[in-house]
């Protein structure tokens, strides 16, 4: 196969972007070609997995959909990236190529009742600022705040919120545009479900440029610290405080050696267990009877949306980074759902050596990221068997391929990109992963 000219596509990104708008340097291609998959030791093994040969930066939506028709004119492959903070390595450019980086494009476009457009690059955090503004909030939150749109749409992300909604932005998604190499430069707009079937796939089927997404009427949350003398009394109150009206935002617990890996702070005395809840005011007194009632203390109650935004990101996978920053090497982790992770949770640590719960309320049932002692994948994945005949639903972090709607995604992906230019690597049909219910 030819190899496509890479000085030619640079010297026309160049004319539409400016000179800081497109990158061939070594160390910003290497940059580009991470994202956060070493948090899983199976693929960290394998890193890097490729390079991209250019880097680009465009500023708008419009822009988003100009490189990716010049890229396609030039038959190159193209990666999108928004910050680079997911985990199962859906922006590293497996064939090299152009990585599309979009986290320039952050223009906020629009807030309206009950919903906001951005372009894809807009930083989730902003939106919920100028949301804020407009007296509303996101729909949905994410535990990584300064994760893009686009990414945190395209990528495999969940997010806080999920007691009322659910995690897999199914009404949350109002309307994206996108840009596929069949329609680029064109920008599609499109809505509901056509619309649901470019998110969770990695920009395989194509790149979201814009996207708007749903708020709701702004509340007065209350971020609330408590703690347990053990795992087991944070567990006893979970699904209790998850089923509160008006809904909490976020209700986590973390066992007493995943607490004391957390950023020092005063709500986390040591050796406890830590539970954590972002609330209503109007529950913080019922609240407060539960956790005390099961021989748990309130050590803090903080205001302000910084409390909230301190509380999203010590939730979903983070506690189980800062227990691999702390010892580094040890840990993996998968991603686990259902009540048996309270009901059988003895069982449940015992699958993995070392096995630790992070859980937190789910829409209909616990979720939470078990981590254990890595020792081999061949363990990784029989444990995940074993999870599966406990009850317990798990999706596997291990691996990069579209895991979410991967038939209409492939599918799809014949019509919007029949030279499979988007992502190669990340859409294999014959993918069969192991994996036993689904976290979503």
């Amino acid at each position: 196969m030819t190899r496509p000219d890479y000085d030619a596509l640079e010297a026309e990104l160049r004319e539409l972007l400016g000179p800081r708008g497109v990158s061939s340097d070594l160390r910003q291609r290497e940059k580009a070609s991470v994202d956060g998959a070493r948090m899983s030791p199976i693929i960290a093994e394998l890193l890097p997995l490729g390079v991209a040969d250019l880097v680009a930066f465009p500023a708008t939506a419009e822009e988003i959909g100009a490189v990716v028709g010049l890229a396609v004119r030039h038959g190159v492959p193209i990666t999108p990236r928004g910050k680079g903070t997911g985990n199962y390595g859906q922006a590293i450019p497996m064939q090299g190529g152009l990585v599309l980086d979009t986290s320039r494009a952050r223009t906020i476009v629009e807030v309206g009742e009950g919903f906001i457009t951005a372009d894809a690059g807009a930083p989730m955090n902003a939106l919920e600022q100028a949301a804020r503004q407009a007296g509303q909030e996101l729909w949905m939150y994410p535990s990584t705040v300064h994760t893009t749109v686009g990414g945190f749409l395209a990528g495999g992300s969940g997010g806080t919120g999920t007691i009322a909604h659910g995690a897999n932005h199914m009404g949350f998604v109002v309307a994206l545009d996108v840009v596929t190499p069949a329609s680029a430069p064109a920008l599609l707009h499109l809505e509901g479900e056509e619309a649901n079937g470019f998110v969770h796939n990695y920009g395989t089927a194509g790149i979201i440029a814009r996207a708007t997404v749903r708020l709701e009427p702004l509340q007065d949350w209350r971020g609330l610290y408590a703690s347990f003398p053990d795992f087991a009394g944070s567990l006893s109150v979970l699904r209790e405080l998850g089923r509160l009206q008006p809904a909490p935002r976020l209700v986590s617990a973390d066992t007493v050696h995943i607490t004391a890996q957390l950023p020092p702070d005063p709500a986390f005395p040591e050796g406890r267990s830590s539970l954590r809840m972002i609330a209503d005011p109007a529950i913080l007194a019922m609240a407060t009877a539960v956790i005390e009632g099961a021989g748990g203390r309130i050590e803090d109650v903080r205001e302000g949306p910084q409390a909230s935004a301190a509380l999203s990101v010590l939730s979903y996978n983070h506690p189980i980074e800062w227990l691999q920053k702390s010892e580094p090497g040890v840990y993996f982790h998968v991603e686990v759902s259902g009540d048996a992770l309270v009901d059988r949770i003895d069982e449940v640590h015992a699958v993995y050596p070392g096995g630790l719960l992070h859980i937190e309320a789910g829409h209909t049932a616990p979720i939470g990221m078990l981590a254990g002692v890595y020792e081999s994948p061949e363990a990784v994945y029989e444990g995940i068997e074993r999870l599966g005949e406990l009850g317990v639903g798990v999706h596997n972090p291990h691996q990069w391929n579209v895991d979410f709607r991967l038939e209409e995604t492939v599918e799809l992906a014949r019509t919007t990109d029949p030279d499979g230019l988007l992502n190669p690597g990340k859409l294999n049909p014959e993918y069969a992963g192991p994996t036993k219910g689904a976290i979503r």
